[in-house]
């Protein structure tokens, strides 16, 4: 029963935790951007044909698997996703350089210009129709590549426990590994499976959406989440508390 308690303590304070903690109101805004890497990631390996653009440990196997022959892989996309998540990351980190002292006014301003590529990408899903030329097709992926760099950066520098919002590699792994049952010392399996439900839920519904509706809606909905991430980020930063920073 005390494990029962733990996991829905866990699951309750990722979910509605208390302001005044450490982490503040960042965890459900990580889980947000976690639901967002699910939609993109859907879209850009439905739509624009076997490639990510927010995981890119796939794209590393993919050029391989393109080397190889194997049929539906890009080479060229997957560079390309690989370079544009490089610029994304980079801008991000420079954006972590200059405002990593007050974790509200990164975080506000990072999804902001993640919001910014989004939007771009969404006004060019609409441009290019269906299926995708491979002009808008690499337009998309850089654009969508450089929005998730940045996210994943700023998910770094923010250094929220088990919620990076793009690997989820090492959180299913530590759920496991840290486990009771593996002697340890508790696998905090409450916030981990928050985080892997997050990402799954963006997928099957970016994948609904793209069969069944219309392609774009992904990269709409995922506009729409960030750009409340940020907009929550600056009101709830304005009131300085511990989990700002300086």
């Amino acid at each position: 029963m005390l494990s029962v308690s733990t996991f829905l303590s866990e699951v309750r304070e990722t979910l509605i935790p208390s302001r005044e903690g450490k982490d503040g109101p960042l965890p459900p805004l990580l889980v947000a951007m976690t639901l967002v890497t699910g939609l993109v990631d859907a879209f850009s390996y439905l739509v624009l044909g076997h490639v990510f653009v927010a995981n890119m440990t796939g794209n590393v196997l993919f050029i391989a698997f393109a080397l190889a022959g194997a049929q539906g892989f890009s080479v060229a996309s997957s560079l390309i996703a690989l370079c544009a998540f490089a610029v994304g990351s980079l801008t991000g980190g420079l954006l972590g350089s200059r405002l990593g002292d007050n974790r509200g006014r990164l975080l506000w301003t990072a999804t902001g210009v993640q919001a910014l590529f989004l939007g771009l990408a969404a006004g060019l899903s609409v441009l290019a129709g269906s299926p995708v030329p491979a002009g808008y097709g690499y337009a998309l992926i850089v654009a969508l590549g450089i929005s998730m760099g940045v996210q994943n950066a700023t998910a770094r520098k923010l250094a929220v426990p088990d919620l990076t919002t793009t690997v989820l590699t090492l959180t299913i792994t530590g759920m496991v590994a840290d486990s009771r049952l593996a002697g340890g010392a508790g696998s905090k399996a409450g916030r981990r499976l928050v985080s892997v439900l997050a990402m799954f839920a963006g997928a099957l519904i970016g994948v609904l959406a793209i069969l069944y509706v219309y392609s774009v809606y992904p990269l709409l909905l995922a506009f729409v989440v960030i750009a409340l991430v940020s907009l929550t980020g600056r009101v709830l930063s304005v009131k300085r508390s511990a989990w700002v920073g300086k």
